[in-house]
């Protein structure tokens, strides 16, 4: 059972940034601070009041210091704040603490991505990928009395497994992460299946990432014809969705849109959006899209290079997209193009750009392909389909019984006309 969201529900919003180098984080705290309103706004609550806090390093009892969490006290109940929002990780003990002194529900911000997905995830493998994450961070939480998820009574941070009784103990919490680990593995299993199935086809497939909210799923729209859900928020995008488009050769390939990255997303996030990710690592292609009005795009570009670092795919093919560009001035267009003369400027929303963007799509897979000279039978019109469903046809002439072509295949479809006699 989901519990509905409180639409009244107040959040006190807490940033912390830390001046030693070992716990130093690259941005500035006051975009710590933004991005954490925006999260919080996407999760449907209001914003009661916002606390920086600035130091040396993190207290091991309370991550503040304990004259902080009291002023925190007071900022909460002058703001008739519902709930704490911290956003770092805090350990069980450091929740509990702060939930202590405090007086309010207090989550940090690996809870409230968790509780954004929970909001977000429609498919089967979504909700398993989201349910399986939130019961591994709720198993070391599971002792004392500030056991955030397994109070009831709704609000954010307690989607999902989080409105379950205390009763719910490791043991049993323990034999669900297992349970969801199954699922997981046989929704991975029947992806593989699938994924097979293209390559066997030796179908290129191209797997759109960014940032959050970049306008990837607007883009998919555009190149795909097709109506996934489009909104202004983040993590709109939690499930994968992957159609079939025909490039400007007349080639066919997959393109797959998938969960948007985030600044430090949680390692363990990452390990337990597996499936889903697995669409980036599989996949020929990856189209980088970029926020080009975002007025600190290139963080948010560095953020997604150490997302894809963490996957191990950094070194796959790259097509940088600066999207948006309809909400951006002349200059900057200029200024984007001197710097990086090889992306692609494009309005997913307008469709500015999106035939350029094809052409580069296809330049990029006609790279995969290999140069063979074919002399197929007539009655083999089977194999003819397929080299001009699957590779680029540059010359045919039919004669002495046979159809023969000059292409570009792909490797795969290249072995297999060769294992059947046909090239020349």
């Amino acid at each position: 059972m989901v519990v509905d969201l409180n639409a009244k529900e107040r959040a006190l919003l807490v940033t912390i940034a830390f001046r030693r180098a070992a716990h130093r984080d690259s941005w500035p705290i006051e975009d710590l601070a933004a991005e954490l309103r925006e999260l919080v706004r996407s999760s449907g609550v209001d914003v009661a009041a916002e606390l920086m806090v600035t130091r040396e390093d993190p207290s091991p009892a309370l991550l503040m210091g304990r004259g902080k969490a009291e002023d925190l006290r007071d900022l909460a109940q002058t703001a008739r704040a519902d709930v704490v929002v911290v956003c770092r990780d805090l350990s069980p003990a450091q929740q509990r603490n702060l939930e202590e002194i405090v007086g309010v529900k207090v989550i940090d911000r690996t809870q409230l991505i968790l509780d954004i997905f929970a909001q977000r995830a429609h498919s089967q493998e979504g909700k398993v990928q989201v349910a399986l994450a939130q019961h591994q961070y709720l198993l070391p939480r599971l002792t004392g009395k500030g056991i955030l998820l397994s109070r009831l009574g709704g609000g954010i941070g307690t989607r999902g497994p989080g409105e379950q009784k205390l009763e719910l103990d490791r043991r049993r919490i323990r034999g669900q992460i297992t349970k969801l680990q199954q699922d997981l593995a046989l929704i991975r299993q029947r992806r593989g299946h699938t994924r097979e199935e293209r390559q066997t086809r030796a179908v290129p497939t191209v797997a759109l990432v960014g940032y959050t909210n970049a306008g990837k799923t607007t883009l998919f729209n555009a190149l795909s014809h097709s109506e996934a859900t489009v909104q202004n928020q983040l993590f709109t995008t939690l499930d994968p969705t992957s159609r079939r488009v025909v490039l400007p050769t007349h080639q066919a390939a997959v393109i797959s849109d998938t969960v948007g990255f985030l600044h430090q997303l949680p390692h363990h996030l990452i390990e337990a959006f597996q499936a889903t990710l697995e669409e980036v690592r599989e996949s020929h292609l990856l189209l980088h899209v970029v926020d080009a009005s975002h007025p600190h795009r290139d963080r948010l570009m560095a953020s997604v290079d150490e997302v894809l670092q963490t996957l191990g795919t950094e070194a796959k093919p790259q097509l940088l997209v600066f999207n948006k560009c309809d909400q951006v001035d002349a200059e900057t267009r200029r200024a984007l193009q001197r710097e990086l003369p090889e992306a692609v400027l494009i309005s997913a929303l307008t469709g500015e750009g999106i035939p350029h963007l094809l052409e580069r799509i296809d330049h990029q897979m006609m790279a995969l392909l290999v140069s063979v000279t074919l002399a197929i039978p007539q009655a083999a019109q089977d194999w003819v389909h397929r080299v001009y469903q699957e590779g680029a046809v540059t010359s045919r002439r039919d004669a002495g019984g046979a159809v023969h072509l000059e292409a570009l295949v792909p490797p795969r479809l290249k072995a297999q006309l060769a294992k059947s006699g046909f090239l020349a």
